[in-house]
């Protein structure tokens, strides 16, 4: 279909949409109660927390979410790995808004399980090819020049379990290594070139942790140089222990492997380094047989988050279909939504501000007729990428592998209004 014939068949749809969203709305009982001639008596009664005195200031000095969201937690994949220390737990995408990760929500990867550093401890070392090894307390890094900038941190293996056959049924776990927050701190390249790197022979940087596992990530001079951020920030305030506290590294775009957490070390080399958790894990097994090794960059991709697996449809009528789309290598461009498993597509509206190498919203208005459909998105990021098809993505990668899933979702309605997660080529 041509741009011009999907922007007008979207503003049929829009049109459809909109005008039959009151007739809808009132089918679906919404307004019934309110019509009723004896009235809602949740108008008409004044409610318990109307008529009494509420709870003083700061009687939670730190806000919690209310008691009837208790269900929008992190959640783990019962099995997934032998130990809970090196584990994952999913963010609940479905029942999120907008594009920023409450830092309480943000997924967690770790390899050997997360710690609470004591800052007055940390330290940052920076060695290498450097004219000028230092070494960083805390204080010391909060003192330099620092930025604030929202980056998305995915998973390499997020949506790993989708590669061969349909595995977990909700957004939750198909999806949900994925999060993204505003984060502050001090440019890499700013300490780079206080230690004074060997501008000639540099060629990469190795990132060190502090957790048991020691984790270290090879990340290229190029790279470090560009947006990679030495935070201490996040949404405002420090880093979760979970996410990193005191110091975490962010590397935007890139598989979340690469922003090591509790950030000691940075050594300046003139070669891959070559660690065990990027020449033997965090590689690609591709049809041949073959490891593609150093895959980092998150390739351009969405999902849709409502409706989603696990949800229903209660009644016939209008929707609003909204979702996350996102890019490793720049900012999204557009984003369409099909309601037919991919013959039609309409370009869905991106919710502002559309940020480099950040997650960003859409939403599209859909009436649904009580008959089956299936629901996708694919995007286009600002390179002109565009999110494949599973079969386009398994005749380049094949089935076997783990890693850069970033074929398009599908979900599919059936006719009692249930949504589950399918697979169509």
């Amino acid at each position: 279909m041509s741009k011009s014939g999907v922007d007008e068949s979207r503003r049929r749809l829009l049109r459809t949409s909109f005008t039959t969203a009151l007739a809808g709305m009132l089918g679906a009982g919404i307004s019934s109660r309110a019509l009723a001639s004896e009235g809602d008596p949740d108008i008409l009664t004044l409610p318990p927390w109307s008529k009494s005195l509420g709870k003083a200031v700061a009687t939670n000095p730190y806000g919690q979410p209310s008691k009837y969201e208790a269900n929008i937690v992190r959640r783990q994949s019962p099995g997934l790995t032998q130990t809970d220390q090196s584990s994952v737990s999913f963010s609940p995408l479905q029942g999120m808004f907008g594009m920023i990760t409450a830092s309480g929500l943000h997924f967690e990867r770790h390899h050997q399980g997360w710690v609470d550093v004591d800052p007055r401890r940390h330290r940052l070392m920076i060695n290498g090819l450097v004219s000028k090894p230092s070494v960083f307390t805390m204080e010391e890094l909060m003192r330099l020049p620092s930025v604030s900038r929202i980056h998305f941190i995915e998973c390499g293996a997020n949506t790993g379990m989708e590669w061969g056959n349909t595995a977990v049924p909700t957004v939750q776990y198909t999806h949900g290594m994925l999060s993204c927050s505003e984060f502050t701190g001090v440019p890499l390249s700013l300490l780079l070139e206080h230690a004074g790197y060997d501008k000639a022979r540099a060629k990469y940087v190795l990132a060190e942790g502090a957790d048991g596992s020691s984790m270290t990530r090879t990340i290229e001079i190029g790279r470090a140089l560009d947006d990679v951020i030495v935070a201490y920030g996040m949404n405002g305030e420090m880093l979760r222990p979970e996410n990193g506290y005191p110091l975490r590294l962010v590397v935007p775009g890139v598989q979340g492997v690469s922003s090591v957490k509790w950030l000691r070390r940075l050594e300046v080399g003139d070669q891959p380094y070559a660690t065990k958790d990027e020449s033997v894990h965090y590689v690609d097994l591709m049809p041949d047989g073959q490891h593609r090794q150093y895959t980092s960059i998150q390739e351009a991709k969405s999902v849709i988050t409502s409706p989603s697996g696990g949800q229903r449809l209660m009644t016939k009528g209008y929707y609003n279909v909204s979702g996350l789309a996102w890019s490793g290598r720049g900012t999204v461009a557009r984003v369409d939504v099909s309601f037919d498993g991919g013959r039609n597509w309409y370009t869905a509206k991106l919710e502002g501000p559309v940020l480099p190498k950040a997650l960003t919203r859409f939403n599209i208005g859909w009436v649904w007729d009580g008959k089956p459909a299936i629901l996708q998105s694919r995007v286009i990021d600002s390179t002109g990428y565009v999110q494949p098809m599973k079969r386009q993505l398994k005749e380049v990668r094949g089935t076997r592998s783990v890693y850069h899933n970033n074929a398009i979702q599908s979900w599919q309605v059936a006719e009692s209004g249930e949504v589950e997660n399918v697979q169509i080529s």
